[in-house]
């Protein structure tokens, strides 16, 4: 008795809303096309984290209090849209970063960083928290809609078909980018591109609101 019901219900459509482009969606494409496929995979693992970190704190009710307290949710809102602006800012602005990433050498690279922002930035976006309190009791029964279990078991299996179709993402998108990115001119305009589209997703966090 595990309190799920409907799991194949559940399981489609969590791989559809997986595979629809979002705010994660554009982060895992920066990397990859700025940095390179291990990049990409380094932070789709990132948000994969910052997933399961919404999953606990669906479980144990904690989201549901951030998702009442609006002083608590625009807190957690600004905070993430201004990582994830400086994180564009850095991008856009960082000359030697650009000469690195061309080379796309592991001693260049700071993935650990890379993996970091991934989990602060999916952590820090109240539209995810928000996700996981309306989406996963759906597949709960009302009984069982208190223990922590049902959501560990949905969260981790929406978490598993998104990170699945993430590094897929990450990987087909530093292929195609590869050559373009072995050009200075080319690369540095790609990473111009990536910055503003972070600044941009940042600006869009920062507006978001509950319905």
């Amino acid at each position: 008795m595990t309190g799920i019901v409907h799991f194949e219900t559940f399981l489609l459509a969590g791989i559809l809303l997986n595979i629809t482009p979002g705010n994660d969606t554009i982060f895992i494409l920066s990397k990859s096309i700025g940095q390179g496929k291990k990049a990409g995979i380094v932070s789709a693992l990132g948000i994969g984290t910052g997933s399961f970190i919404h999953t606990v704190l669906a479980a144990l009710g904690l989201s549901l209090i951030i998702a009442k307290s609006m002083l608590l949710f625009n807190l957690i809102k600004y905070a993430g849209a201004a990582y994830i602006i400086y994180i564009g800012l850095k991008m856009l602005l960082d000359k030697n970063q650009l000469d690195t990433d061309i080379t796309h050498t592991n001693e260049d690279i700071n993935y650990r960083r890379i993996y970091r922002d991934a989990i602060i930035t999916n952590v820090l976006n109240p539209k995810v928290a928000l996700f996981f309190i309306a989406f996963l009791p759906q597949f709960i029964e009302p009984n069982f809609s208190k223990t922590v279990w049902p959501f560990l078991i949905l969260g981790i299996t929406f978490i598993t078909t998104g990170t699945i179709w993430c590094l897929l993402l990450a990987i087909f998108a530093a292929a195609i980018f590869r050559k373009l990115q072995q050009r200075k001119t080319v690369s540095d305009y790609i990473h111009k591109i990536c910055g503003i589209a972070l600044i941009a997703l940042g600006i869009k966090v920062a507006f978001f609101t509950k319905e």
